[in-house]
């Protein structure tokens, strides 16, 4: 497999680019749930802001979460900025080169701190990311969803065992160019795999039936009504939300009460009744567990009609270099609708 990486394998990433542990801790926290091709943008003006740990440590949550906006699992951005905090303050700015310290820093787990340790520092850890599981459950014919505790232990003595200890890093990144770029989830190359001799999938011809997948449940569907609260000179009302749940910690429109109806909501919460109500779109958004569809009432409300709060936010869509804030991607969806209305 080494031979195999150093002819095939990816070399030109990013963070392979004087690696270092920061910039391998940034790239692996970004690669969770998401494909190397949305991420590489994302890192790429990541590091432009906050080209190391101290500037990212320094940097207030708000520019953080504007940088994230897209990439989803935003828990992932609010536990970086908390372990950048924790290594300037408390390790001189200098990551810990073991997996047991580095997993107790913030939203590191143990297959990313394997990561750390053997990408940043070349020394022998286990990593066992969605990648390594498909070589892993393929090679060894493996039945069972990763996710069940009894098949996630077998395949973490697996990919222990299986670890190069001679030149760790090389190997981290070779298993999981792999399955990245050959182990593919669908049509994968097994005639062009340097394991497969030995695959015992690809002796039974059945490679696409590893891993076995997650069982299926009902997806449920959750209806919001959203208001926004548009002034006259463009500025539109939004609110952050609390850190835990769904988009924690970003700025999205104040929620309505099944009960709610907008006119009133004004009256109580910005002292005016609105000078125009009207129903927009509906917009769908899709998480892990369940379907969202956001329902927007626009209101038309007073330049006079401000009553600031810490956790209210009068934003301006397109003269916004005073305003880098975390937005989600439905929210930004509706703010440049309600922009391109108003601007029509």
């Amino acid at each position: 497999m080494l031979s195999w990486y150093a002819a095939h394998g990816r070399h030109d990433l990013p963070w392979q680019t004087e690696p270092n542990a920061y910039r391998v801790w940034v790239s692996e926290i970004m690669l969770q749930q998401t494909q190397v091709a949305t991420v590489i943008p994302y890192y790429e003006r990541f590091m432009a802001q906050f080209p190391d740990v101290d500037a990212l440590a320094a940097a207030p949550m708000d520019a953080v979460l504007h940088l994230w906006s897209g990439l989803g699992y935003y828990a992932r951005a609010r536990n970086l900025h908390k372990t950048a905090i924790r290594v300037s303050r408390d390790f001189g700015g200098v990551f810990p080169d073991g997996v047991e310290a580095l997993q107790a820093l913030p939203g590191i787990g143990l297959s990313t701190a394997g990561a750390i340790v053997s990408l940043a520092y070349d020394r022998p850890a286990t990593i066992l990311d969605g990648n390594v599981k498909r070589v892993l459950t393929r090679y060894h014919a493996i039945a069972g969803w990763p996710g069940k505790s009894a098949v996630a232990k077998r395949l973490w003595q697996l990919a222990g065992a299986a670890a190069c200890t001679q030149r760790p890093a090389a190997y981290t990144q070779a298993i999981m160019d792999l399955g990245a770029t050959v182990c593919t989830r669908r049509q994968p190359g097994c005639d062009r795999c340097p394991l497969q001799p030995g695959c015992r999938a690809a002796m039974l011809s059945c490679a696409e039936d590893f891993p076995t997948p997650r069982p299926k449940r009902a997806r449920p569907t959750r209806h919001q009504g959203v208001i926004v609260a548009r002034r006259d000179d463009g500025a539109v009302l939004l609110e952050r939300r609390p850190d835990a749940g769904v988009w924690g910690g970003l700025w999205s429109f104040p929620e309505l009460g099944p009960d709610d109806a907008a006119a009133a909501w004004s009256e109580a919460r910005l002292g005016a009744r609105p000078m125009r109500v009207e129903r927009l779109a509906a917009v769908n958004h899709t998480f892990t567990h369940f379907d969202l569809v956001l329902e927007p009432v626009l209101i038309a409300v007073a330049p006079a009609a401000v009553m600031d709060r810490p956790d209210w936010l009068w934003y301006k869509l397109g003269s916004n270099s005073n305003q880098a804030v975390g937005l989600p991607a439905p929210v930004r969806t509706l703010l440049d609708s309600t922009n391109t209305e108003a601007n029509s």
